[in-house]
């Protein structure tokens, strides 16, 4: 493949995203009814940077269009769950005006006790079709959340997802690094041990690590991360553990990662557990930066954080407790395809 992945700042085409339905994630029609309030709220917020095309399932169409009004594209498909940025494929440019995307193999995070993927598993190829795109297959088990990559050659990823035994027994790190490498244009990867506490089990419905809720670029050689600043979180130690492997890496050119700490949320626990609320997990889109809010005394502290990072954009909260209770954020939802 003579493709890479461009980078999240990159001009994209679109957004897609995928409508909540009845499923193990949103257990009783409350839930289900507060995801979709939530998820709306997330493509009403990209759509005013960008399109955003919504894949729901059969028979939900007229439900997500009251939601989501007029603006947002429909599609639809089968689905099990409603988390595009891992179930989506991993769109790829060549540089000459050629789009084509990877789909990863999916098995539901790990194929943990919870999860469905029958339909899921199908839809990066589905996307990619619908964009256009020609498709390339991997055999490695691995979603969008676990990876992340600055447009130069370096890609962010976590023992715990690409090496999980519940995803790729039998690989070798080695052998990790070549297809991930191979697939995205990239030629050096970060490795950090694992992902914040809230994302493992008992603690819901985690994703075992991934790197979105940890760590991003915000361009070469600058990465935002997650700091816990709360001795009695046990983030505390997982984010200064983190943190310190970023400021000793080099990326793809040799350069010193310069670390901007975003410190979490003040509130320690949500829905009974630690919780991973992360501001880190925002969405950039075309001159906007849809950044996770919580309600919390902090929300202000990250978004002067990112209007620094990023002054053309438009710094645009959009509350995002709802998603995290099902397990994920607002980069988790959504799914960018790049501009060719």
């Amino acid at each position: 493949m003579s493709f890479r992945m461009p980078p999240e700042w990159a001009p994209h085409e679109r957004t897609w995203m995928a409508w909540p339905g009845p499923n193990p994630t949103f257990s009783d029609a409350e839930e289900l009814a507060e995801a979709r309030i939530a998820w709306a709220s997330v493509a009403r917020a990209v759509r005013r940077f960008e399109p955003v095309t919504m894949v729901h399932g059969p028979g939900q169409g007229e439900s997500a269009r009251e939601l989501l009004g007029p603006d947002v594209e429909l599609a639809e498909r089968e689905l099990d769950d409603a988390w595009m940025r891992d179930i989506g494929p991993t769109f790829v440019t060549d540089g000459n005006g050629e789009l084509a995307a990877v789909d990863w193999t999916f098995n539901g995070w790990g194929a943990q006790s919870w999860a469905r993927w029958e339909h899921d598993a199908k839809i990066g190829s589905y996307v990619a079709d619908l964009a256009g795109a020609k498709t390339y297959t991997s055999k490695l088990v691995n979603e969008g959340g676990a990876i992340h990559v600055d447009g130069e050659g370096t890609v962010l990823l976590t023992e715990t997802v690409q090496l999980g035994a519940g995803r790729n027994p039998g690989w070798t790190r080695e052998q990790v690094e070549a297809e991930i490498h191979a697939k995205l244009g990239t030629t050096k990867a970060i490795w950090l041990p694992r992902g914040l506490t809230g994302d493992y089990p008992p603690y819901g419905f985690g994703t075992l690590g991934h790197v979105d809720i940890v760590a991003a670029f915000a361009r070469p050689g600058v990465v935002v991360a997650h700091h816990q600043p709360d001795p009695a979180h046990p983030d505390h130690e997982v984010t200064k553990e983190t943190i310190g492997i970023l400021k000793s890496a080099t990326d793809a050119r040799g350069r010193a990662l310069e670390v901007v700490e975003v410190p979490a949320p003040t509130v320690l626990e949500a829905d009974g557990h630690w919780a991973d609320y992360s501001y880190i997990n925002h969405y950039l889109c075309n001159d906007g930066v849809v950044l996770c809010a919580f309600d919390d005394p902090r929300d202000e502290t990250a978004a002067g954080i990112f209007r620094r990072l990023f002054p053309e954009r438009t710094v645009a909260p959009v509350d995002a407790r709802t998603i995290f209770s099902g397990g994920g954020g607002i980069h988790c939802i959504t799914q960018q395809q790049p501009r060719v």
